[in-house]
């Protein structure tokens, strides 16, 4: 594979801090719905402490809810990989560069998607892929 050619350290920095800001941000979030989720009983999580018999439609509710906000945070965790996918991109010097066509993903797209592996041609392709 040919040497790329490199963004320029201001420019790196620049995503760098983005990707940073948003894994704080996700690591927050994660947390929170961990707590929110795993560490809290059907009664404390529905704020019936009383010592009545819980009803089975109040079960369901907590159910899907514990559910939807493990989804939630399975959702936190994949964008999680990816940011970490992307610094680790930026120590081998290959972030910033299309896995399609290998060109330069442009500098609106990274501050948009710091995060992003393709360039907008090729991730526009990639969506009419799926969507077939």
């Amino acid at each position: 594979m040919p040497k790329k050619s490199k963004y320029s350290k201001k420019d790196i920095k620049v995503f760098k801090n983005l990707l940073v800001k948003s894994k704080i941000t996700l690591l927050h979030g994660i947390n929170h719905l961990k707590n929110e989720t795993l560490k809290k009983s059907q009664r404390e999580a529905s704020g019936d402490l009383s010592g009545y018999a819980y009803h089975m439609a109040d079960m369901a509710s907590d159910v899907y809810e514990k559910d939807l906000l493990l989804k939630l945070a399975s959702g936190e965790i994949e964008f999680l990989f990816q940011v970490d996918e992307a610094l680790k991109r930026m120590e081998e010097g290959e972030y910033g560069f299309c896995q399609e066509c290998e060109k330069k993903i442009s500098k609106t797209r990274l501050k948009a998607i710091p995060y992003t592996t393709h360039c907008r041609n090729c991730q526009e392709k990639e969506e009419k892929r799926n969507k077939k």
